[in-house]
């Protein structure tokens, strides 16, 4: 069975960081495309951020750029997704996602496997 774990989310002042944390198990986790979503009430989920970890291939969405950061841990099946100069636009659920293809981040409809999402939420 597929299961994602996101952690890391909390609330935190315009200008700070958080670290989210996505463990992952159920699936051959070198052979997939990993990454974030987010979510806020009334819109559609939006891809943030993947990583393939067969070539190393890294999208950030372009309200992203500069200011987060993904990364792998293969060895203990973990995902990170360092946010840095956090904004109150940032505030929403963030979902950890896993699919075959870093193509399906162009649409959440795509995405084979979901995990539970975590609360950002930035103050101004």
């Amino acid at each position: 069975e597929v299961q994602l774990q996101a952690f890391g989310g909390g609330l935190v002042q315009a200008g700070g960081s958080l670290r989210l944390s996505c463990a992952a198990s159920g699936f051959a986790f070198d052979d997939y495309a990993i990454g974030w979503f987010r979510q806020v009430p009334g819109k559609e989920r939006e891809g943030v951020s993947y990583i393939t970890n067969t070539d190393g291939r890294i999208f950030y969405a372009r309200s992203v750029k500069g200011r987060f950061t993904i990364s792998s841990d293969n060895a203990k099946n973990t995902l990170y997704l360092q946010m840095n100069n956090l904004q109150p636009e940032d505030t929403a659920v963030y979902y950890c996602a896993a699919d075959r293809s870093g193509s399906s981040w162009a649409n959440a409809n795509w995405i084979a496997h979901w995990g539970q999402g975590t609360l950002v939420t930035v103050s101004s």
